[in-house]
């Protein structure tokens, strides 16, 4: 192999390495996002069963939270 085409290979090496480097780096950043992701979606979905738990128990008591919840919201967007 002449010099040159040693040279070439070499840096091609090089390049490939970093670029299994990068693609190795991305996969483990996206794995620990899609974890992340599992763990918000849990954490929603047994919040949302405790709310749905707690107006099917407290029917009255949940209406007249809603209704207080959407007379200050409406107070506070009117005045802007």
């Amino acid at each position: 192999m002449t010099k040159a085409k040693s040279t070439t290979h070499e840096t091609t090496e090089k390049v490939a390495d970093k670029a299994h480097d990068a693609v190795d780096s991305a996969a483990e950043k996206a794995a620990r996002a899609e974890e992340r992701l599992r763990e918000a979606s849990e954490q929603g979905h047994d919040v949302l069963t405790a709310v749905s738990d707690y107006v099917k128990e407290n029917p009255l008591t949940a209406l007249g939270l809603a209704f207080a919840a959407g007379t200050i919201f409406s107070s506070i967007t009117r005045r802007r």
